[in-house]
């Protein structure tokens, strides 16, 4: 039976325990959580070019274990640490959607985040039919 009204919570692929899931779904919506760009081995690389596709990166194996992909993505918002790093996020950003629709998106500036990371990423998508 699909019950559109379920709300399923993702834990992290890790088991790690954190203050928040990997994602949440309700019916054929996915919602995962922020992705910042933190490598298996939780490094994270220097420039903003490489934070870009490995933020894409998590989000696109969440949202796979979710039952959806980057293709499938309805809104996206990037936050980012330096306007200066813009131009350098936005061509690793339409490298990666090269090919396919890019979603719409919202990019904010923000001051402040913890470490080294100089991007996070937040979306909502859609899951594959049937798999609500």
């Amino acid at each position: 039976m699909n019950n559109r009204n379920h709300i399923e919570h993702v834990a992290h692929v890790d088991g790690v325990e954190r203050s928040y899931g990997a994602a949440t779904t309700l019916g054929h919506l996915v919602f995962p959580c922020g992705q910042i760009p933190m490598l298996p081995d939780g490094s994270i690389p220097e420039d903003i070019t490489s934070q870009t596709k490995v933020c894409l990166d998590n989000l696109e194996k969440t949202l796979l274990r979710c039952g959806s992909g980057l293709d499938r993505i309805l809104q996206i918002t990037v936050y980012l640490a330096e306007k200066e790093e813009f131009e350098a996020y936005d061509l690793a950003w339409r490298e990666r959607f090269a090919g396919m629709p890019r979603p719409p998106r919202t990019s904010i500036f923000v001051a402040d985040f913890r470490g080294t990371k100089r991007i996070e990423i937040s979306a909502i998508a859609v899951r594959e039919q049937g798999m609500e």
